[in-house]
């Protein structure tokens, strides 16, 4: 459960205007329970270092100092976004269309939010909090690299969480990555192999006992 605070942790989304219209659409009052509580939760817990440890895609949006938003995908291998302590997530960046919109943005203005997706078991999560850029730690780098993902780390991004969400599960499209479809398919092939044997050994009794 959430301490107790002044102001519920979920105003960092539920702003005046966003309650405005919770209340003229009816929603408002399946909120205020949460709300009296403290709002969301503010520390990565267990259960979300679970999902973060599986997750092998996200979005990161930044906005500049004017309000103009952006996101950007990130991913890799699972594993790739990190919990690094209670507050704070870190991944490896790597190299891209050298268009550095994120760390331009990230510059002037630290706020952000990250979307995580798994589309394998479809589940979500949302992260608001603020990111910051970190080049030249190598040690950092290493530590949040991936082994065996063919990449490079150019950069680092810091993640620093304020509050997080589960986000509702509906509509989201089922997607199987293809390493888990080939062991699938392997696995398959295996099993037709091992039938076909049996199946030509079979026959080949079959035929000795009609001689």
């Amino acid at each position: 459960m959430t301490k107790k605070q002044d102001q519920p942790s979920s105003d960092i989304a539920f702003t005046p205007s966003v309650k405005a219209v919770q209340k003229r659409k009816g929603s408002r009052i399946e909120f205020l329970d949460q709300e009296a509580e403290g709002g969301w939760a503010t520390t990565i817990t267990p259960s979300l270092a679970e999902f973060i440890s599986q997750v092998r895609t996200c979005y990161l949006a930044t906005a500049t100092a004017e309000g103009q938003p952006y996101v950007q995908h990130r991913g890799g291998a699972p594993g790739f976004l990190q919990v690094l302590d209670p507050h704070t997530l870190g991944f490896a960046d790597f190299r891209g269309n050298r268009q550095y919109v994120t760390t331009g943005n990230l510059d002037e203005n630290p706020r952000a939010f990250l979307f995580l997706m798994d589309y394998t078991r479809n589940r979500r999560v949302k992260l608001w909090g603020t990111a910051r850029i970190v080049e030249n730690d190598l040690a950092l780098s290493d530590r949040l690299l991936i082994k065996s993902y063919p990449a490079d780390a150019e950069q680092v991004v810091l993640f620093t969480v304020k509050a997080w969400d589960v986000n509702c599960p509906r509509h989201i499209p089922t997607m199987v990555p293809m390493e888990e479809v080939s062991k699938l398919c392997k696995r398959f092939e295996t099993r037709i192999e091992e039938l076909e044997s049996e199946n030509a050994s079979l026959k080949e009794e079959c035929d000795k006992l009609r001689r």
